[in-house]
């Protein structure tokens, strides 16, 4: 692929740029404040990831990916996950259809919700290991195998996953090779005392607005290839690595905070998360290259969920957000 500094490419960043301004504008009609879930969501989207939101209900987690997928044209489903969901109920079932003209019976299959671009997977720690993993399939190879025929899903594809941090019985928590599937770790955080009074005006009066598409579904996949021809020199790939490898409490020269705070450490698909959202993030501001605080800023959503603490950590009320803070004061850039 030609790097982006190509004069298409370029003008292609500047439109994206624009774009990316538009399309905050648009969602700040519905949705008062969230700006910084809204560019992870976005970057995410850009960088052909996935999600995992973690928040208390009531935050408009639902309203604000609905409203998402309208400014961009995008096919929106919202799943809600419960213990006796099955996954015939996500990727859709064959059924006997009898044929009024011949009277033959044959099968067909009826699509499942997980036919769109953007599925929310409402709860998704509520449902049994089993259906979980039917999603999980659809996220990794975007498509879905019924009765041994495989159906392609429809381009983009992107799943948001919630979880609510505060009830925890009844819930089946995705295992760590699971949670490694989602790029970003999104937490949504009460708004402030002003977004607070802003949101209690406008949800209490009567509410009119008009939403402009302002991208369409090609325009995202056009994006999405974009990203991949962004340059990132050797050094910034080399500090993701060593950032995502000083994780690891077995790998040699580890930090004494590792070793005591961590079991097990981030794998490679954080490097490789950490530079794509890098990338994402520069053209998003109108930056045809990356530059390191880019990786730091992408650091805590991609690796938060991806660090398993141990007993240590959780006696010295240490989280990983604390352990991504000292790592990235310990892990230094080296310019050479």
């Amino acid at each position: 692929m030609s790097p982006v500094h190509d004069k298409s490419d370029i003008e292609a960043v500047d439109n994206l740029h624009n774009a990316y301004s538009q399309i905050k504008s648009e969602i700040a009609k519905v949705i008062i404040g969230q700006d910084k879930v809204i560019e992870q969501l976005l970057i995410a989207l850009l960088a052909s990831g996935h999600c995992l939101l973690v928040g208390v209900p009531g935050l408009a987690k639902t309203l604000l990916i609905s409203t998402l997928s309208r400014v961009l044209d995008l096919k929106f489903n919202r799943i809600q996950f419960t213990p006796d969901l099955m996954p015939s109920d996500i990727t859709g079932t064959e059924i006997i259809e009898e044929d009024h003209t011949s009277g033959k019976r044959e099968f067909r299959f009826v699509k499942g919700p997980v036919f769109a671009n953007i599925i929310l997977a409402d709860e998704i720690n509520r449902t049994p290991p089993k259906t979980q993993a039917a999603l999980l399939q659809a996220m990794q190879e975007h498509e879905v195998t019924i009765a041994g025929e495989t159906y392609k899903l429809t381009e983009p594809f992107f799943v948001l996953a919630t979880q609510n941090p505060i009830e925890q019985e009844g819930t089946y928590p995705l295992p760590e090779a699971q949670l490694d599937r989602f790029m970003f770790n999104v937490f949504v955080d009460y708004p402030t005392l002003e977004e607070e009074r802003e949101i209690v005006k406008t949800t209490t009066a009567v509410q009119s607005y008009q939403l402009d598409k302002i991208l369409t579904p090609q325009d995202i996949i056009g994006f999405q290839e974009l990203v991949r021809r962004v340059p990132v020199s050797d050094h910034l790939v080399d500090y993701a690595v060593r950032l995502v490898s000083a994780t690891r409490p077995n790998e040699e020269g580890a930090a004494d905070f590792i070793k005591s705070w961590v079991n097990w450490g981030a794998g490679p698909r954080a490097s490789q998360y950490l530079i794509l959202a890098a990338k994402t993030k520069a053209i998003l501001e109108g930056r045809p290259t990356p530059g390191v605080e880019d990786v730091r800023f992408a650091a805590y959503p991609v690796m938060r969920h991806r660090i398993v603490t141990s007993f240590n950590a959780e006696a010295d009320g240490v989280d990983t957000m604390e352990i991504i803070k000292r790592l990235l004061d310990a892990v230094k850039v080296d310019k050479s």
